[in-house]
């Protein structure tokens, strides 16, 4: 090339000497820059873990301690509205048992963490029909959100535990049902396709979206989008639940664009079925 652009006479040798010089430099930052990603990578898993152990070992430690009194306390105070009360009286005790009734829902979400079983017992389930379950039970929020629930199933089985199974489905549309408050008519579209020997789970909503930072932190013990209103605890059961099944979730979202979740799952049964497409 410079023989021909600049006329100067370079020779053969030299050519062939800078051609591998700029070769195995190339191939040097190539591999520099690979071995950092990987080695972030495992930083980023090895923190992932530890603050799970952190997380086990404290639901293990003080949570059948803390559920116990607040079980004891919660029947008292379902005595006390037997009693004769005045019209305020019955209203702080119905926030009381609201709020104790929040505060065992965490605790059990921590026994949830601490179980090392807590994907066994798996059975094979239709992921048609589970969705289904799930869409009836979160029907009365969607309607109170005016959210509009789209569906289109497949009749396609998996080996799950399906109060696990089920809960994570929850977790998730109950979190997109949420994001769209403020956002009059959403919608919330569930999709299942096959991929080879996967079943992929689409959850697409209408909702506020999320950042790139936002996505990064998904998952992690402590940490929600909602807020002063969330532990983190609901996402970080999914995640997990999912992993333990031998699938996997990715999530796409934009600011202001509404969220997508895609769960991968492998397929353990097949059945020759129609597709549904439907609306509610």
């Amino acid at each position: 090339m410079v023989n021909w652009i600049a006329g100067i006479n370079v020779p053969t040798k030299l050519a062939i000497l800078y051609a591998l010089l700029l070769s195995s430099v190339l191939a040097l930052i190539i591999y520099v820059v690979e071995t950092i990603q990987k080695l972030w990578t495992v930083q980023h898993k090895i923190m992932q873990s530890q603050k799970m152990e952190t997380v086990s070992q404290l639901a293990a430690s003080i949570s059948h301690e803390v559920r116990n009194p607040l079980t004891s306390v919660k029947g008292f105070m379902q005595l006390l509205q037997e009693t004769t009360l005045t019209n305020n009286q019955k209203n702080y005790l119905e926030i009381s048992i609201s709020e104790l009734d929040r505060a065992v829902k965490v605790i059990e979400d921590y026994l949830t963490f601490a179980n090392p079983k807590a994907c066994s017992a798996v059975k094979e389930l239709d992921v048609q029909e589970e969705i289904n379950r799930v869409v009836k039970v979160l029907r009365p929020l969607a309607n109170k959100n005016s959210v509009r629930l789209e569906l289109s199933t497949s009749s396609i089985h998996i080996l799950a535990n399906q109060q696990y199974f089920n809960q994570c489905l929850i977790n998730i549309c109950k979190n997109a049902i949420e994001s769209m408050e403020e956002h009059a008519h959403g919608a919330l579209t569930i999709k299942t396709e096959k991929a080879k020997n996967d079943i992929i789970i689409r959850f697409i909503d209408t909702g506020i979206g999320m950042s790139k930072e936002e996505i990064a932190r998904l998952g992690e013990p402590y940490y929600s989008t909602k807020g002063k209103n969330g532990t983190g605890l609901g996402m970080m059961f999914v995640f997990n639940c999912i992993k333990e099944m031998g699938g996997t979730i990715h999530v796409e979202s934009k600011k202001g664009h509404g969220t997508t979740f895609i769960m991968r799952l492998p397929i353990q049964y097949r059945t020759n079925s129609k597709e549904t497409d439907h609306a509610s």
